[in-house]
């Protein structure tokens, strides 16, 4: 399945909030552009759409806790 671009909707179904969101997302990124290994075959060089792609899919799952997301 190729994800250009996600809908909100289906990304806000997979996490507690928008910020949630954006700071898995920016993470994840970060991971890719230092090398990790892209879960999803998604037509853009641009490392944030292939995070948020990764999350509509569950392919990247995040952990809550008090301070930061692990």
């Amino acid at each position: 399945m190729d994800i250009v671009h996600p809908p909100m909707s289906v990304l806000l179904e997979k996490v507690d909030s928008r910020y949630t969101l954006v700071v898995l997302a920016a993470k994840r990124a970060r991971q890719i552009l230092d090398g990790a290994e892209v879960k999803v075959k998604a037509q853009t060089t641009k490392n944030v759409t292939k995070a948020l792609a990764e999350v509509a899919e569950s392919k990247i799952l995040y952990e809550r806790n008090r301070t930061r997301l692990k």
